[in-house]
């Protein structure tokens, strides 16, 4: 399928979609272990950006990363348009919703329900019913999972 016709929208206009439809728009990438052999890599955990309309007349970008069937998130932040990385604005994103409850779930929860919100055809585990892990509140994630270079701007 040609990336024009595929669904995504560019950064722009996700951006535009968010702020006429007063919904979200979102990109996950999987985050995978340290495996060297490609035959053995497995999605350990996923980033994912949600664009969002903030309710006071603009949007803003919230960055959340972690491992999956987790309660903790290595990365939750909120950016505003000024803050958003170049890297990020060349993402395609995915029309969808969401509810603000989302974001007390696991990661894998989350993409769920995005991706059953946007509506497109996507064969999904039901992550729901499956048992969950907590980390203990010494845990420190490593940065991959955030997905930041060490002199990359902190927010």
């Amino acid at each position: 399928m040609e990336q024009e016709n595929d669904g995504r929208l560019s950064f722009k206009e996700a951006v535009a979609y968010v702020m006429q439809k007063r919904q979200a728009a979102f990109c996950a990438m999987p985050v995978f272990g340290e495996v060297t052999d490609a035959d053995e890599q497995t999605a350990e955990g996923a980033r994912i950006f949600i664009i969002e309309y903030d309710g006071e007349g603009d949007w803003q970008l919230r960055f959340i990363a972690g491992p999956f069937f987790s309660n903790a998130y290595a990365a939750f932040e909120i950016l505003a348009p000024e803050e958003v990385p170049d890297s990020v604005r060349e993402l395609r994103f995915i029309p969808t919703r969401i509810d603000s409850h989302w974001y007390d779930e696991q990661v894998q929860i989350l993409l769920q329900k995005l991706v059953q919100a946007s509506g497109i055809e996507a064969q999904m585990p039901d992550y729901e019913s499956m048992p969950m892990r907590h980390a203990e509140e010494q845990v420190v994630f490593p940065v991959s999972f955030i997905g930041r270079n060490n002199d990359e701007k902190t927010h």
